[in-house]
């Protein structure tokens, strides 16, 4: 990888140190540190389990948690969705069948998997992370290499505490300059991917950089990684600092006394080499960024709350410029347009994407003193139950129904819309999720991704509008 060949990538570096036995076809079996099960893609993989008469091989690196298809309303229990139940009561039976550690409905640590890792401590620089679901990337956020599985191979880690992978590509994006107002790490992300496109990332492990990410809190890094994923990247992220010490040290699983101090200093190593070389680099100055939303079904479609929306005559690939119409159509939107003004019906501050401690704690700075538009329903759903304590310690809950938003228990909620919390047919929604896909948030829904700000900013206008506006009254 590099023209030192002692120069390692942090990525390089961890994947070395979990090298368990490399194969002639090129594939590498890795040591899997942690393991988070979810009611989503477990169920299959516990069946295989026991038809194989397995045990799991390490109960203690194994977790799981109740997050994809519980209610979130107040006062839920395991039973409030239906449809939901059946797997809530399978993970539940399966947890107790293989003695593994279960965050369930009731737990004060339940939530969002990627957001319950790192808050726990279960997520630690250095590690390997798997996870059956695609933003498992969020946990790069603390500098571990963390990647989504599928079912078959949540079977493969149960089983075995490692996994089969290729050796991704290297690829470095640097984020240089200051951030302006009303932007944040969630329009970071969004700009990249609508400059470069979903697939910029495809088969890369990305490693962000520069002093944007370097003064960033690790909630904000935590956002980036998590969208690596809508790069077409399987990795994200960024090295460890004091900032990564800081908010690891004295979490449940966090190593502590001495080999708390042989951690960080074993930790403070992982950085890239500085002639280390990567694949494919990129250089965003974020001084020109404003607040970002997208128009359209892709992540790639977004824009700054300036500028106008694309034409589809100036593209010149046939498909991407049908793809483009298509889109306008289902969003019911015109090229030459811009989204600020455009109408809302629903908005959403949540996900793995947006809904830690600082992402409401962003909205409640836009929406203190003000009210939801009349006819804009508007939910706020934290991340984690502990998430939810903390805000509410803190008097965010208040804001947050003062204003009028719904103030819910943890959960995937409708990021998804697998859980009952959907946006129905032909209605607008903007979001703090990571994506905009046709049918995402219910059937022909149509979905705007945009920072909590920008989603509160919308909530109180009525209307997507520039979040700047309302700051700069404060």
């Amino acid at each position: 990888m590099s023209a030192n060949p002692q120069a390692k990538t942090l990525v390089e570096k961890i994947w070395e140190s979990h090298v368990i036995a490399e194969l002639s076809d090129g594939r590498t079996l890795l040591h899997v540190d942690r393991h988070f099960l979810h009611d989503g893609t477990s169920r299959q993989a516990f069946d295989g389990m026991r038809r194989m008469r397995r045990p799991v091989r390490n109960r203690d690196l194994t977790f799981a948690v109740v997050d994809h298809i519980v209610s979130t309303l107040p006062g839920r229990t395991g039973e409030s969705h239906p449809p939901g139940r059946e797997r809530i009561h399978a993970l539940r039976d399966n947890c107790r069948e293989f003695d593994l550690e279960l965050y369930d409905v009731d737990s004060p640590h339940q939530g969002i998997a990627h957001v319950v890792a790192p808050e726990r401590g279960i997520t630690l620089p250095g590690c390997t992370l798997a996870c059956g679901d695609s933003h498992t990337a969020t946990n790069g956020g603390l500098g571990a290499l963390a990647w989504g599985i599928g079912t078959t191979e949540v079977m493969h880690v149960m089983a075995a505490q490692a996994l089969l992978q290729r050796k991704p590509q290297q690829m470095r994006i640097s984020f240089s300059g200051s951030i302006g107002p009303g932007v944040f790490a969630k329009d970071l992300i969004l700009y990249f991917i609508a400059r470069h496109g979903v697939a910029a990332g495809s088969g890369c492990a990305v490693e962000y950089a520069g002093a944007a990410i370097r003064s960033a809190p690790i909630e904000a890094r935590m956002t980036i990684c998590n969208m690596s994923i809508e790069l077409g990247a399987r990795f994200g992220i960024v090295a460890p600092d004091e900032v990564t010490f800081d908010y690891v040290a004295g979490r449940p699983f966090a190593p502590t006394g001495m080999q708390w101090e042989r951690a960080v200093d074993a930790w403070r190593k992982l950085g890239t080499d500085l002639d280390a070389r990567f694949d494919r680099e990129f250089e965003i100055d974020c001084a020109g960024i404003a607040p970002q939303v997208t128009w359209g079904n892709s992540p790639q479609e977004a824009v700054g709350i300036d500028d106008a929306l694309p034409n589809p005559a100036d593209i010149p690939e046939p498909g991407r410029r049908q793809a483009v119409e298509r889109a306008y159509t289902y969003m019911d939107l015109e090229p030459g347009r811009k989204l600020e003004g455009v109408p809302i019906d629903f908005a959403f501050i949540g996900s793995c994407t947006n809904a830690r401690l600082s992402d409401l704690e962003a909205a409640a700075r836009v929406l203190r003193g003000r009210k939801v538009k009349d006819g804009v329903t508007a939910l706020a759903v934290p991340g984690s139950m502990a998430v939810k304590s903390a805000a509410e310690a803190a008097g965010l809950d208040k804001v947050f129904i003062e204003a009028g938003f719904e103030w819910r228990n943890a959960g995937c909620s409708m990021c998804v819309g697998s859980n009952g919390d959907l946006v129905p047919p032909g209605k607008r929604s903007i979001s703090t999720t990571n994506r905009n896909f046709e049918h995402r948030q219910g059937p022909h829904s149509r979905t705007h991704l945009a920072s909590p700000a920008s989603v509160a900013a919308a909530a109180v206008s009525g209307c997507i509008t520039d979040v700047r506006r309302l700051l700069d009254r404060r």
